[in-house]
């Protein structure tokens, strides 16, 4: 992972703020707004333009396809550097259960290049017993800023491009920060694990040496309310799977040992890299 670029993303991301009031220009999504559903929206948007979306929960599924490029959607709150004053939750609740790959069952599908988020609550509300995805990332250069994505297993897929989470909040409990070419960095997050006998983290899928898939987890917190030592921070979905956290705090819940293997018979350890760095807890 190219460190200064997902540095120079995470300052232009931190630099823009959402408030409760439009931008000049902004396609407007709300009760009185141009659009009632974000997806009509993000249809009639061209690329580089602003949406603003006013409070309220939108039970839709957004996609954003390839070619829509450098949207930045923005979601009113009281409390714009923050997601605890976010107001706007868009949530649906596909899952593998129904026939669909994985990035077809994400709240969000941003295939587009260039992406901006800020102050969005994306759910999925499926719960348990199948792959279920809040978002679906494929698309380079993407920002998600004060933004929270809750699911269960599967929550946040990071599969191709580079991707900046900056405080904001991922949930789930199996597998939860997962892909397999994507670099993700994740500055100043709370991850945050549901009530769980036993669970994992990240599955990052890099499968050879080549293949460029990182993810870092900096500064950022790990808890939640599963028994202590019911957690690991990750176990490979592929036999290259290359994961770090830093200067991270995490609580009780997190497993002494700290990593896992895939599944017993199949451990696919042989060339992993797991780090962790300057974490308390």
């Amino acid at each position: 992972m190219r460190v200064p670029l997902i540095a120079a993303l995470s300052v232009l991301l931190a630099s823009v703020f959402a408030g409760p009031s439009p931008p000049p220009g902004a396609l407007i999504v709300g009760k009185d707004g141009q659009y009632k559903s974000v997806q009509a929206a993000v249809n009639a948007a061209t690329s580089g333009k602003t949406i603003f979306i006013h409070a309220g929960t939108y039970n839709e599924q957004v996609y954003i396809p390839p070619g829509k490029n450098g949207l930045t959607l923005i979601g009113s709150s009281s409390s714009p550097d923050s997601y605890s004053g976010n107001t706007v939750t868009i949530t649906h609740g596909f899952s593998q259960k129904d026939g669909k790959s994985n990035d077809l069952t994400g709240t969000l599908r941003a295939h587009g290049n260039g992406l901006r988020f800020y102050n969005i609550n994306f759910v999925n509300s499926f719960g348990k017993g199948s792959q279920a995805l809040a978002l679906s990332a494929y698309g380079d250069q993407q920002g998600y800023y004060a933004c929270q994505f809750k699911g269960f297993q599967d929550t946040v897929l990071s599969e191709a491009g580079k991707h900046v989470f900056v405080k904001s909040m991922i949930s789930g409990a199996t597998d939860f920060i997962f892909g397999q070419h994507g670099q993700a960095w994740f500055e100043q997050v709370d991850i945050r694990v549901v009530n769980a006998g036993l669970g994992y983290i990240t599955a990052n899928g890099r499968d050879s040496a080549s293949n460029p898939s990182f993810y870092v987890i900096n500064k950022s917190s790990v808890g939640g309310s599963a028994p202590d030592g019911a957690f690991y921070l990750g176990r490979p979905w592929r036999a290259y799977s290359r994961v770090v956290f830093q200067h991270t705090s995490m609580s009780k819940v997190i497993n002494g040992q700290g990593w896992k293997e895939w599944a017993g018979g199949d451990a696919r350890t042989g060339n992993v890299y797991y780090g962790e760095y300057a974490n308390t807890g």
